[in-house]
């Protein structure tokens, strides 16, 4: 955390410390950081920025899984529809359309409501890891 915002030789600085992300005075030691954050909850989990614009501080970080951060990153595509803001990809789990139907839809011009209230004529499958569930699931 500290090199890629402090270190402009670190192979991320470009993505971090260049876009002006620092790591807060209050966290200069990582007894400082461990008493405002603690331990990770477990090994999955990582120091995530609420607002990945901002920087690495108490009111701004928090222990999330890859899913969550995957869908914190400056270039998801956020949709806003009746006052609630997602990623595009939160949208498609949200909704069971795919999100490059989601996506194809709004570029031709779809209003986002109709985009997402529209069955999609193919179903999606299911995600892998619930296609092996159901598998495991037959097989006992």
């Amino acid at each position: 955390m500290r090199d890629r915002c402090l270190n402009p030789k670190h192979h991320a600085y470009q993505d971090y410390g260049a876009r002006g992300i620092a790591v807060c005075e209050a966290w200069a030691s990582f007894e400082a950081f461990y008493a405002d954050m603690g331990s990770r909850p477990s090994q999955k989990h990582s120091l995530d920025r609420i607002d990945n614009a901002g920087s690495y501080a108490p009111s701004n970080c928090r222990w999330a899984l890859s899913v969550q951060q995957n869908r914190n990153t400056r270039f998801n595509r956020l949709i806003t529809f009746h006052e609630r803001t997602m990623p595009l990809a939160a949208w498609a789990v949200e909704t069971g359309i795919g999100a490059a139907t989601i996506a194809s839809r709004i570029h031709a011009g779809w209003s986002v409501g109709r985009a997402l209230n529209t069955p999609s004529l193919i179903p999606r499958a299911a995600p892998r890891s619930a296609q092996a569930i159901g598998q495991n699931a037959r097989a006992r």
